[in-house]
């Protein structure tokens, strides 16, 4: 038999040759890139204005939500909840969701943590996480802020990737998320970067656009003061610099950490860092620091150690104890990131999905409108439930009314129904809801409820209705829905208590690190009547073997250290500061301190002493006035010095703090007119700068002197020839302060001072 070869038939659909596109690469190329970029635009990076979520955030809480992951419920594997979203909302990889996750739920990550996370979610140290399959997780008290409403209509859905499902476009959201949480990411071509906030402030801020539409940025920063990182820490960003960034949605916020002075006795201490910044690593800030002591880059810096455990606890410890833990601190804020700048660019996709920068203002005005279109939507759904309900309601009290004849149609006719709704002219439904109604609902008190029922409803709709209808009664419920989420993030309660803080970063001289590192040493400054001041080695025992300039003579001495600083108080009321390591050597004469200092020839130096932190001194001007003065507030290394005191000064004399019994530290003052008034230390303010109150009143002449001691046997004035007489009966002088006083015991010194001059 012959074979017979047959010819394949022609292929009945489109060829490979026909599925090719000719057409220039850079424009093919160019189409297909726009695309990907707007892809992760608006799909990725970007969160949205009204709910500050990014898609698969958004797809993660509504997931757990369906889950009925809800705060009261048990936590589930955040293996299952990776899962639920991968399949049912956001095909990208199990990695990406859990990384989502992850973050939502880490206290250090987020201000207002959106998932409640059970096992190891990572630590501040930059450790990672446990795999999905050991850890649990389930929705917040904040979270459920975001989604509430949800099934009532109070936003659009939209297909899920698969077209099984709908995801919703945008979240009610309770509170202002995106500013709360803030948000970080790097599209193609732009970038966002926004900080975490203080909630109950942003709420402060809303309720005041509400109150007022035409209020500032500068208004609104008066509740919304700056960023509030989760972490805490200190903001030293300037207040114009802030408003800057507020206003233009760009600019950036200098953050440091916050650290304490811990005494570790005999006179060392150490610096323990307590808090620090945003998205710094603890682990990598400590190796960094390490790094700078090994490297010889942080000279003044001894050692660094981490005694972190729940909180954070860096201890750092000086190379030497003459150095100041300010100037420490200094320079390692500016060699580490124990400061670092948080980049601030508020970009993010509007309501229809368009990105741009925008400014504290118009976020929170669109977070306002969106709040507004979700009560008006959920007011809708609600609306028409409550006509759907009183439809049914309307035909069951016909019934009622007409109980008789229900019963004998429902009882005899075959197609009830059908009779109902033509004797009664009732509708489909009405007639069902008839027909479906229990025998035992036939009770009078059931047609009582029903009718009591029926006038609530009725008067919910209409107040409904008058709402929808009146743009004022809209924004005041939307002011009322955020006064209700501070009971869940205001700043009374734990989570919504401000954490960081606010403060200007302090002007540190740049040899102040040199100076640091004196060596300490014992000196005496010897300061003439003339002015002239020099430093010796050492103690000088005995004052008369000092050589002075003809016609000079001895003003001050005044033992010290290297290290100390020197305080000169003038009769002006100004106080100026030197350091003890550049005075003159004692081997000359030494200079004028004039030329250190802008004093004039005319103005006394009234007062010549060493700096001690935390020691009080008594100052007082010649008309009578005076106050306590811490003597820290007198530092200042200007040439022009500091004004403290208002008024000529004349005292200046060193508090008896904790000598005597509680009460018993007392101030003793005498006025040209030789009468002397004691009254308690307490009477006096505590101030660091001014005029002070009276101490004493005078008919003519003024105040002469003053002295500060302890009941415990201290009560005593010097003679003129050098001998300390005791005072026992000083309380006969006691007093109410600005009184006239008493003239002085017998034998006190014709000079009229406690000590001589």
């Amino acid at each position: 038999m012959n074979d017979i070869t047959t010819a394949a038939p022609p292929p009945s659909g489109p060829g490979p040759d026909d599925r090719i596109i000719d057409e220039p690469f850079a424009e093919a190329l160019s189409r297909r890139y726009l695309a990907y970029a707007l892809s992760v635009i608006t799909d990725r990076a970007l969160p949205d204005v009204r709910d500050g979520l990014k898609p698969v955030q958004r797809r993660v809480l509504y997931a757990m939500r369906e889950m009925r992951l809800n705060p009261e419920a048990a936590a589930r594997k955040c293996a299952k909840v990776v899962g639920e979203v991968m399949g049912g909302y956001h095909p990208h990889g199990d990695q990406s969701i859990y990384d989502t996750l992850v973050r939502m739920a880490q206290d250090f990550s987020q201000r207002f943590p959106l998932v409640d996370g059970q096992g190891n979610f990572g630590n501040i140290d930059g450790d990672n996480p446990a795999a999905m399959r050991y850890t649990e997780a389930k929705l917040t008290a904040a979270a459920m802020l975001l989604l509430d409403g949800i099934d009532e209509d109070a936003v659009d859905f939209k297909p899920t990737y698969d077209g099984q499902d709908e995801e919703p476009v945008v979240l009610p959201t309770g509170f202002p998320n995106l500013l709360a949480n803030g948000a970080t990411g790097i599209a193609v071509g732009m970038a966002t970067s926004i900080p975490p906030h203080n909630a109950a402030e942003l709420i402060d801020a809303c309720l005041l656009l509400l109150a007022n539409p035409d209020a500032t940025t500068a208004e609104l920063m008066a509740h919304v003061k700056g960023p509030d990182f989760p972490t805490g820490g200190v903001i030293v960003e300037p207040a114009p610099s802030l408003l800057e960034t507020y206003e233009t949605g760009r600019g950036g916020v200098r953050q440091r950490a916050k650290w304490e002075r811990e005494e570790t006795g005999r006179g060392t201490y150490q610096i323990v860092v307590t808090e620090i910044p945003y998205q710094v690593k603890k682990a990598d800030l400590v190796e960094g620091i390490a790094q700078l002591i090994e490297d010889k880059k942080a000279p003044l810096l001894g050692d660094v150690r981490d005694e972190s455990a729940e909180d954070v606890r860096l201890v750092l410890e000086p190379k030497s104890r003459n150095v100041e833990p300010e100037v420490l601190m200094e320079s390692l804020f500016k060699l580490s990131d124990l400061e670092t700048r948080f980049s601030v660019n508020l970009n993010v996709l509007d309501a229809r999905g368009t990105p741009g920068v925008m400014g504290l203002k118009a976020i929170l005005k669109a977070f306002l409108d969106h709040r507004r279109q979700v009560l008006v939507r959920r007011a809708g759904h609600r609306l028409t439930r409550i006509e759907a309900r009183l439809h049914i309601l309307d035909g069951l009290l016909i019934a009622y009314l007409n109980l008789d004849e229900v019963i004998r149609i429902v009882r005899y006719e075959d197609e009830p129904k059908a009779r109902l709704i033509e004797a009664f002219a009732l509708t489909d439904i009405q007639a069902e809801a008839i027909l479906n109604t229990r025998l035992r609902q036939l009770a009078r008190l059931e047609e009582m409820e029903l009718r009591r029922e029926h006038a609530d409803l009725s008067e919910e709709r209409d107040g409904i209705v008058g709402m929808l209808a009146n743009d004022r009664a809209q924004w005041k419920l939307v002011g009322e829905g955020l006064k209700h989420t501070l009971s869940i993030v205001g700043a009374q309660t734990a989570l919504g208590k401000r954490r960081s803080q606010f403060a200007e970063a302090p002007e540190i001289d740049t040899e102040a690190a040199l100076e640091s590192m004196i060596v300490r040493e014992p000196i005496t400054v010897i300061l003439s009547d003339r002015g002239w001041i020099r430093a010796a080695k050492g103690r000088v025992d005995d004052p008369s073997e000092l050589k002075f300039k003809e016609g000079d003579k001895l003003a001050f001495l005044v033992p010290a250290e290297t290290t100390d600083k020197l305080l000169i108080l003038a009769s002006d009321g100004r106080f100026f500061t030197l350091g003890c390591d550049k005075l003159p050597s004692a081997r000359g004469h030494g200079e004028p301190v004039r030329l250190m200092i802008d004093l004039d020839d005319k103005v006394a130096i009234i007062d010549v002493f060493a700096h001690q932190p935390g020691r009080r001194r008594v100052l007082a001007s010649k008309a009578g006035y005076g106050f306590i003065l811490p003597e820290a507030e007198a530092i200042a290394f200007r040439r022009a010095g500091k004004q403290v005191l208002n008024g000529t000064a004349v005292v200046s004399v060193p508090l008896k703090e904790g000598n005597g019994a509680d009460g018993d530290d007392q101030i003793a003052v005498i006025g040209d007119n030789g009468k002397i008034l004691i009254f308690p230390t307490e009477e006096l303010p505590e101030m660091p700068r001014g005029k002070g109150v009276k101490l004493q009143a005078y008919r003519e002449g003024g105040l002469r002197d003053a002295m500060a001691f302890s009941g415990a046997g201290e009560a005593a004035w010097t003679t003129a020839d050098g001998r300390t007489r005791a005072w026992p009966e000083w309380r006969e002088w006691l007093g109410r302060r600005a009184g006239a006083g008493k003239l002085a015991p017998k034998g006190f010194p014709a000079t009229k001072r406690f000590r001589p001059k």
